[in-house]
């Protein structure tokens, strides 16, 4: 499977509290499940106006399709085309 980074703009979604974020990830869940197992949501990440989505996918048709199932905005959908950490420049 491919790695995807999706940004989504969400307006304030930096003052949201723990209810509506708990909603909001059941609602992906949700989808997530009827969508078997070509699609699976690693990680995301909130920053004001925005959240920051890791996903691993076959392809980002089924990104946007998830998006557009749990009515999501899917803004921005990017392939990951390497990952680095510290660990890559030890030795």
């Amino acid at each position: 499977m491919n790695r995807f980074l999706i940004e989504r703009h969400i307006p304030g979604v930096e003052n949201w509290g723990p209810d509506q974020l708990k909603a909001v990830a059941r609602k992906s869940n949700s989808v997530l499940h009827g969508m078997g197992p070509e699609i699976q949501w690693l990680q995301s990440f909130v920053v004001p106006g925005r959240i920051y989505c890791l996903y691993l996918a076959e392809d980002e048709t089924l990104i946007r399709e998830h998006a557009r199932l749990g009515g999501f905005p899917c803004n921005v959908v990017t392939k990951i085309g390497g990952i680095m950490d510290p660990t890559t420049g030890a030795g």
